[in-house]
């Protein structure tokens, strides 16, 4: 869609609320685009679009559709819905019905990709904060470069920073199968791992949707770590944390702290420099040298790079530290898959052992994880088990459905049964008002306190401080 047709036309999201949707919605809005949308829920981005000139509904009701359609007559009108929109909802349906123009949201990122030259992130794990190193990265190196992302990128302080750039970063996701859409300058796979059970029955649909991703790149940029990667795709261009041979990119560490890591960097074999990067978790690592191999593979001079890491921050919400309350030490992360939450308490486990326990004799660390879908707990049961029990003390609340049915009748109990077999201080808990009843008897003085999820679990900092 060239300019003078974005100008003439007027966007209405379904669901605008969301972090994906409101980062396009606000993209589409420094475009020069008329935007609506409606969600059931307020929050910092319906406040933000809001503020912006976009037009919020609080409900989900046919008059909006109506009231859209009376106020933009001279415009051609686009309403937008993700795979998070059910076909019952009113406005959707009243769509269908009138044979309206409805688009899925990875049609517009995939329009607003083809002006730039754009660097897609793609994978199981490890996107948001890919696609947030990248583009501090680019932005501190360049001047010239946009973002899409599923998160808030500290840099911009937002979720969006979309202007008239040579570049655009753009966090896409392969939940819905519709990573097949995007056409990419750079296509970079962080890993593949088997998830979002909703839609995927097993792994090799997983691989093949990430085939079709692969084949719309230009180029492509692969994490040689990942074995299912590295089975499944070729690429010259590698990048790895565990060895420089037989890659383009490697950051070998040779330090990692509960600060910062230490790491030799290689290009093609042969090394480079030595990096001191203000980021703690080999997760982590790998995140940043896949950005560091892409901003390399568009030029960007390596020295500029290396001047410019000390001022990479990680994404809110991944290991996001929220603050202390009577000496316990509380952290928001996203984990909501198994190998995620693995990674979470060893990065814990570390923060503890070289920082909590020089000040307090025995810092314990305390897992709360809400459960993401139905489909997910019942997939991966046995697996949440196994990486929760590793922490010190767990408690398991409520499942978050994401407008999934429970057709089973999944709970949370279902994990807690099993990580009781391994570790005998696990506990279920309704919810979070009922962990903040009770937070001084669960807790103690020096404990490390890891909320992991992702659904609503982040408002819990809010509600220890009665903001809620």
């Amino acid at each position: 869609m060239n300019k003078e047709l974005l100008l003439k036309s007027h966007f209405h999201f379904i669901g605008i609320g969301g972090i994906g949707m409101s980062a396009l919605a606000i993209g589409l809005l420094k475009k020069g685009c008329s935007v609506s949308g409606s969600d059931l829920f307020k929050n910092n981005e319906t406040n933000k679009l809001e503020q912006l000139g976009a037009v919020i509904f609080t409900s989900q009701v046919r008059q909006n559709i109506e009231f859209v359609i009376s106020k933009f007559t001279n415009k051609l009108i686009n309403f937008v819905v993700s795979s998070a929109i059910k076909p019952e909802n009113e406005e959707f349906s009243y769509c269908r019905e009138k044979n309206l123009s409805v688009k899925h949201r990875s049609e517009i990122l995939a329009m607003l990709m083809r002006t730039y030259t754009s660097l897609a992130v793609a994978g199981s794990h490890g996107k948001t904060s890919t696609s947030t190193f990248l583009s501090t990265i680019l932005e501190l190196c360049t001047h010239n470069s946009s973002s899409i992302t599923g998160g808030i990128i500290p840099i911009y302080n937002s979720n969006c920073h979309l202007e008239n750039t040579k570049f655009l970063v753009a966090e896409v996701d392969e939940s819905d199968g519709t990573i097949i859409k995007y056409k990419s300058d750079i296509g970079i796979i962080n890993n593949i791992d088997f998830d979002h059970c909703d839609h995927f029955s097993n792994l090799n649909e997983v691989i093949s949707s990430f085939k079709s991703f692969a084949t719309n790149s230009n180029k492509l940029l692969l994490n040689f770590d990942c074995e299912t990667s590295r089975n499944n795709f070729y690429s010259d261009s590698n990048w790895s944390n565990i060895t420089a041979k037989k890659v383009a990119y490697a950051i070998i560490p040779t330090e990692i702290n509960a600060r910062n890591t230490i790491g030799k960097y290689y290009e093609n074999g042969n090394f480079i420099s030595n990096l001191d990067i203000p980021i703690p978790g080999l997760h982590n690592l790998s995140n940043i040298t896949a950005a560091i191999a892409a901003s390399r593979m568009l030029g960007i001079d390596f020295i500029e790079i290396k001047k410019n890491i000390k001022y990479l921050k990680l994404p809110k919400k991944r290991f996001e530290f929220r603050g202390q309350i009577e000496e316990r030490h509380l952290y928001d992360d996203y984990a909501h898959h198994p190998n995620e939450i693995k990674e979470t308490i060893k990065l814990g486990r570390l923060f503890i052992e070289q920082l909590l326990n020089n000040e307090y004799q025995k810092s314990r660390l305390i897992a709360i994880f809400q459960p993401h879908r139905y489909s997910r707990v019942k997939q991966f049961t046995k697996e949440f088990a196994e990486e929760l029990s590793k922490a010190d003390v767990i408690y398991v609340t409520s499942i978050y459905g994401a407008g999934e049915e429970n057709e089973d009748k999944i709970t949370s109990k279902i994990i807690t049964d099993l990580i009781y077999e391994k570790n005998k201080n696990v506990s279920y808990v309704n919810n979070y008002n009922e962990i903040t009843k009770n937070f001084y008897e669960l807790t103690q003085r020096g404990d490390l306190i890891l909320n992991m999820g992702a659904g609503d679990c982040h408002n819990f900092w809010s509600i220890l401080n009665g903001k809620n």
